[in-house]
């Protein structure tokens, strides 16, 4: 069944507009279209594409929408009382949160795929959504296609989550994979990645963490009832990712990933975004190109794996159009009134746990000088911050970049055993004042 070429009583159909027809819109618009059948078969009623909003009517679209669907006038949908669901795939903070806030008001409901948006504005939208009786569905706002969202918040309501953990942004992953695999430096990475639509022509934020501290900030509010600001999540990106850290890393039995990170400890959230150290073999370590995954452990159904696509035209119009049929059949609003997600009245059941306590084990690289007692140095700095040695390397010099002549230095790379990030921090800063260290040193968390 064509979703838009049959006429059928107002009643057999739940009409949706689109706003922001970009490669996602697009691929929303051909599930609609193309597979009509499909989408009814679950919705037990036809998904109508009555409109489509966008900026530019020339533009093209990679898509024939039917005659009339196509306008650039979002009063066309807040207008018409028909539409009873707007899919809201609009960028940015601004216009969006005007967009969706007018939507709502117009007695629309919302499907988004804005992550962002969410993250900043997350509290002010829900709340003015119940307000209006309204609710907002957003699993494409996180992993893509992976349903993250609907698992946490209902397959796995009877655990406790404890963690999760996880790859959230396909771009640094795919920037970091072929690194590692093919022994690229940072820059042609980023630019193969860029050529193959996989990073934007700005890609900061997926490759300085924020995309990721972000989703990482909605899913710590599903899973532990924590109210985070993402700013507050402690982050470094890929940006300065070193080669030769992904070479020393193997050598340990380990593969470095942007990871993010949440675990309930002693009633507090440690949260975290950062380069880190995963070891082969355990799936994490295995997730390459474009692939996001997530590890979520909780105290009844114990470790649990998501793996898929997290971003691409058809994986996130996946989630999208999954969403706008649970709203169409009316499990998304009851969901929302439930869970009440994003509520400023329900006070966090988790606070966030201080920065300097988080614990783990960490990598060191550092460029140190060719003399006696300078691994005994960095021994007694590690040592004054009750900080132990687990392994150490240094090989020995066998070429210009390894042994600068001039400057008499080799590289030095160490494992330590568990310690405070506190500790960590304050020795990293005191070893770097010691004379025998050449710039500053490379410090990443590990996990086994």
């Amino acid at each position: 069944m064509n979703a838009t070429s049959t006429k059928q009583k107002s009643s057999d159909r739940t009409n949706v507009a689109i706003i922001g027809m970009g490669t996602v819109g697009a691929g929303v618009a051909r599930l609609l279209i193309d597979h009509g059948d499909r989408t009814a078969r679950h919705a037990g009623k036809t998904i109508w594409l009555s409109k489509a909003v966008v900026r530019d009517l020339s533009k093209p679209r990679g898509i024939d929408l039917p005659e009339g669907v196509l306008t650039d006038s979002i009063d066309d949908v807040l207008n018409d009382p028909e539409i009873d669901v707007v899919i809201q795939l609009m960028g940015g903070l601004s216009p969006a949160r005007e967009v969706m806030l007018r939507a709502m008001e117009a007695g629309k409901d919302i499907v988004t795929a804005n992550k962002a948006l969410l993250a900043e504005h997350g509290a002010e939208l829900f709340t003015r959504a119940r307000e209006l009786g309204r609710s907002i569905a957003f699993e494409a706002a996180v992993a893509g296609g992976i349903p993250i969202i609907a698992n946490i918040s209902q397959c796995l309501s009877a655990n406790q989550i404890e963690s999760l953990e996880g790859i959230l942004n396909g771009t640094s992953n795919f920037i970091v994979s072929q690194m590692d695999e093919k022994g690229a430096g940072y820059d042609e990475t980023v630019k193969r990645a860029q050529e193959l639509g996989y990073a934007e022509a700005d890609p900061a934020m997926d490759v300085d963490g924020t995309d990721a501290a972000q989703k990482l900030a909605i899913l710590s509010h599903l899973a532990f009832g924590a109210t985070v600001d993402w700013r507050d999540i402690p982050r470094n990106g890929i940006d300065g990712l070193d080669p030769a850290d992904l070479v020393y890393a193997r050598q340990l039995g380990y593969r470095i990933k942007l990871l993010a990170t949440a675990r309930l400890v002693d009633g507090e959230l440690e949260l975290s975004v950062a380069p880190t150290l995963v070891a082969i073999g355990t799936p994490m370590a295995e997730v390459r190109d474009a692939f996001n995954a997530i590890r979520v452990v909780g105290d009844a159904v114990g470790p649990v794996f998501y793996h898929g696509l997290g971003a691409g035209q058809m994986p996130t119009a996946s989630a999208v159009v999954a969403d706008v049929i649970d709203t169409a059949v009316g499990r998304t609003p009851i969901t929302f009134e439930t869970l009440e997600y994003f509520s400023v009245e329900r006070p966090p059941r988790t606070a966030q746990r201080d920065v300097d306590r988080l614990r783990g084990r960490y990598y060191l690289r550092l460029r140190v000088a060719n003399d006696p007692g300078t691994l005994a140095a960095i021994a007694g700095v590690l040592s004054s911050h009750s900080i132990s040695i687990a392994s150490v390397i240094q090989h020995e010099p066998k070429s210009k970049d390894e042994a600068n002549a001039a400057e008499n230095t080799v590289p030095l790379v160490i494992m330590t055993h568990e310690a405070s990030e506190g500790a960590a921090s304050r020795a990293t800063t005191d070893i770097e004042a010691l004379p025998a260290i050449s710039g500053q040193v490379v410090r990443m968390p590990v996990r086994e």
